[in-house]
């Protein structure tokens, strides 16, 4: 169970269909911008009573059962992704649905939730003369997989329910919520209920719970800028807190012996940075001041950085300057291109800062350097590490149709963390990019830091959401404070247990696993990429 916050429909729907591909049991439970949607049957005509962009909603056509509903804040709804028994059809699938939101609404305190024949979903004063609709159902299921769920009100707004729509298409019942019932209680108390009931109805043998940060004030998911001001690192600790963090280690704490990299500029180390130079290359190498530098500079290999040098966002624990970006420089592209030949990558990684400040956000030229490598050398496999986009599903595609080899997108740390990690990014999103690429058949890479505060179990559930989205490659290393304005080390990892979640992901079904305290998302690139596409019997040009 995934309880996720605020997520866009349309990322939501494309993380449900990347999970449906898969085997394993989710509840996906997720508050959404106004959104109606409606299944193939609706009868839009005279069931929708607005245009939605007016009163500020998307409306999406999907592949689920029922006429046309809402989803939007102060409504939960829940996508139960489940493999069915053999004979157990949709009908049986939804009462089981309005199962577990009978047994919740009573933990609850509701008024007799039950049924009302001839009507999916779930009512209040179900028995009475005047029932009031306050859970909406619609599912598919395909392949004995189900899809899609069900909308819990909870303190939603019912004029999207009442003014603008005919609710699943009944227009001779009343819609309501849980705060029109007299019921003042929180979304989370909400959620604790339908996860009880979850895990009576389908959870025999347990349930692995993980929660995105409970959001603590009108501020959390604002960017901020690290280091403009002297209130930066409180606030910075403040957003750490409330995920339950300390102090951690200072930052003057001598590291052990294993987290010290061997550097030698060598010959090679400083021709590789002349070929850079020459060509005019910014790398994450030196931006993000990784420790591997010198060992992948010796062997001729750096990461690019395009787009600038200056990123929309500050992450918690990145050092890449955080600070107005620049135009675009439209000659990158071929000075990429160049730099990769003069260098004799076989296998070349892209890299990006993130780049809200364009429409979308920066992926088309990513596509064009994708594009210019290929035209100057058709061998060269491509890797293209990149930013979420801001969910700008189109420009995702924009990606994917350039068929880099490899589209990697790190998700840095587990659900808990993630607001304070990454404020301006998001779980759900991350996954249903990663979900999203595999849907287009491309190789998907993701990659975990820690020592950031994480728990075992939580570990392991992130690697599982990983798994079940059929992740090829994940890099896993030890976060490294870069400067006081950055998250501290909560721990040293220790070696061994690098080893152990290399051996936990991949019994998972994850491909390969690069687990080492120092690895970082382009070490051994080349190396993984070869070693899946061996592994799925493909050839491949990267060494």
């Amino acid at each position: 169970m995934r309880w996720l916050g605020r997520v866009p429909y349309l990322e939501a729907l494309e993380l449900q269909r990347g999970l449906h591909r898969g085997t394993d049991s989710h509840l996906l439970l997720v508050e959404h911008e106004h959104t109606f949607t409606y299944g193939p049957h609706a009868n839009l005509s005279e069931h929708l009573k607005c245009d939605p962009a007016e009163v500020g909603a998307e409306l999406v056509a999907v592949d689920r059962g029922g006429d046309i509903t809402y989803h939007g804040p102060g409504q939960l709804t829940g996508y139960p992704i489940l493999s069915l028994s053999p004979g157990v059809g949709p009908l049986r699938h939804v009462l089981a649905v309005e199962d577990v939101l009978i047994h919740a609404l009573r933990q609850l305190g509701a008024t007799d939730p039950g049924r009302l024949r001839g009507y999916p979903g779930v009512w209040v004063d179900a028995s009475s003369d005047e029932p009031r609709k306050i859970a909406a159902i619609g599912v598919r299921v395909a392949r004995q997989r189900t899809m899609h769920g069900f909308a819990l009100n909870v303190t939603t707004d019912m004029a999207y329910m009442r003014q603008h729509i005919v609710a699943c298409g009944i227009p001779d019942r009343p819609v309501t919520s849980l705060a029109e019932e007299g019921l003042s209680v929180t979304m989370a108390e909400v959620v604790a209920a339908v996860t009880d009931a979850a895990g009576l109805q389908w959870g025999a043998d347990g349930i692995d719970r993980q929660d995105v940060q409970w959001r603590t004030s009108v501020t959390d998911l604002s960017p901020f800028s690290r280091g403009e001001g002297p209130g930066e690192p409180v606030r910075l600790m403040q957003r750490a807190r409330s995920a339950g963090l300390d102090e951690g280690l200072a930052l003057s704490e001598r590291k052990p012996e294993w987290l010290r990299p061997v550097v030698h500029h060598g010959p090679e180390v400083l021709a590789t940075r002349k070929v850079l130079r020459d060509h005019e290359m910014v790398t994450v190498c030196e931006d993000a001041g990784c420790p591997n530098l010198s060992e992948c500079w010796s062997q001729g290999t750096a990461t690019f950085m395009v787009l600038g040098e200056r990123c929309t966002r500050a992450c918690g624990f990145c050092m890449v300057d955080t600070s107005k970006p620049e135009g675009i420089d439209v000659e990158e592209p071929q000075r990429v291109a160049k730099a990769v030949s003069a260098l004799g990558l076989q296998h070349a990684v892209l890299t990006m800062v993130a780049r809200d400040d364009l429409a979308d956000g920066g992926f088309s030229h990513v596509a064009r350097c994708v594009a210019a490598i290929r035209e100057k050398g058709p061998q060269v496999t491509v890797e293209t590490l990149v930013s979420d986009g801001a969910g700008n599903l189109s420009a995702w595609k924009t990606l994917f149709d350039a068929r880099p080899d490899v589209v990697n997108h790190n998700i840095e740390t587990v659900q808990r963390l993630q607001r304070v990690v990454r404020p301006s990014a998001g779980y759900a999103r991350s996954l249903s990019f990663l979900a999203a690429s595999k849907s287009e058949g491309l190789l998907t890479k993701s990659g975990l830091i820690l020592g950031l505060g994480e728990s075992e179990d939580e570990i392991s559930s992130a690697l599982a959401d990983l798994a079940a989205l059929d992740i090829d490659i994940v890099t896993i290393g030890q976060y490294l404070r870069p400067t006081s304005h950055h998250l501290p080390v909560a721990r040293w990892v220790e070696p061994s247990e690098f080893d152990h979640w290399k051996s936990v992901g991949e019994a998972m079904g994850i491909r390969h696993i690069e687990s080492t305290p120092l690895t970082r998302s382009s070490h051994h690139a080349a190396e993984s990429v070869a070693a899946v596409q061996v592994s799925l019997g493909r050839t491949s040009a990267a060494t």
